[in-house]
């Protein structure tokens, strides 16, 4: 469980633990608290959300590759309206807040799937950026222009905090990240998954049916924790949720010490759904044997 020196602030918003659970990871979250006890976490994010319901892609859409996975689940969802009806009076039952996630394929629809957010009570809404773009097809993320207009239709439409998800495949994270929060986002989520492929050498096909998936779990933390070291070195102060390959307590240290001010875990729910209370106890040794608080490691990398 959480303890008061364990208590973290995102910008505006003030969290009882660094931990946060990451959206695609935990279904609407009410499924998760079954089997995890989620007060190790200061929040977790629903899986996305669209304006209409999403099949997703095709089975195969999961694959083991390495230390890590790959996926092409294709956010499925079952839309805004479905999810509002359901959710809304489960949310307040749940003992853990609740942030939404939306995506959509114009900067409308994304704005249109954060008001019915509202009306079921969440009190943040995080921005999935690696959707496809409607017009050519490229995610928002590698879009700085682009990015931003959605970000900007999220963030007239809603009175919470706005966060952008980022993606890692960005050639100019840092440049991404600047446009976002020009554009009235209040944190950012470093980041998504990679772009990666791999092949069943039994069948010689793809292991996703899509062909190429998103990467994650621990080999991408190396290229997460770049991504939230270059943003806040580039842009000071700025509210980061580091995201990607988290396994330990240590792992939360180092992304700490990056730049992020909380950190949220993914894939490793997938393999232990109470990974979080282990997580915190590690947490809880490591300030011990640094002596020092949650707030003195955010930004405290030294450099050569």
């Amino acid at each position: 469980m959480a303890s008061d020196r364990l208590s973290a602030r995102l910008g505006p918003i003030e969290l009882r633990s660094p931990l946060i659970a990451a959206s695609g990871t935990v279904g609407s979250v009410w499924e998760w608290t079954e089997v995890a006890d989620v007060s190790p976490f200061g929040a977790a994010v629903a899986k996305s959300v669209a304006p209409v319901e999403w099949p997703g892609r095709p089975a195969p859409r999961l694959a083991p590759a390495g230390p890590g996975m790959l996926n092409g689940i294709g956010i499925q969802n079952p839309g805004i309206e479905v999810w509002v009806e359901k959710m809304t009076p489960v949310l307040p039952t749940l003992k853990i807040p609740v942030w939404g996630s939306v995506v959509g394929e114009t900067p409308d629809e994304f704005a249109m799937v954060a008001k019915g957010l509202l009306s079921a009570g969440v009190p943040v809404v995080e921005v999935n950026l690696s959707c496809p773009n409607l017009d050519d097809g490229r995610m928002f993320s590698l879009d700085a222009a682009r990015a931003a207009e959605v970000v900007a239709a999220v963030a007239a439409t809603a009175d919470v905090p706005v966060g952008a998800k980022l993606s890692p495949n960005a050639d100019d994270v840092v440049g991404v990240a600047a446009a976002c929060l020009a554009a009235g986002a209040t944190f950012l989520t470093l980041t998504n998954t990679l772009l990666g492929f791999g092949v069943d050498l039994e069948t010689a096909r793809p292991l996703l049916n899509g062909g190429v998936g998103g990467y994650s779990g621990p080999g991408l933390k190396p290229v997460s924790l770049r991504c939230v070291y270059e943003v806040a070195s580039a842009l000071p102060g700025t509210p980061i949720v580091g995201c990607g390959g988290v396994t330990t307590g240590a792992d939360v240290v180092e992304y700490l010490l990056a730049g992020a001010s909380a950190v949220a875990l993914g894939t490793v729910l997938l393999a232990e759904p109470r990974a979080g209370t282990r997580i915190v106890r590690e947490l809880g040794r490591e300030l011990d044997r640094r002596g020092v608080t949650l707030d003195a490691l955010v930004g405290g990398v030294i450099p050569w």
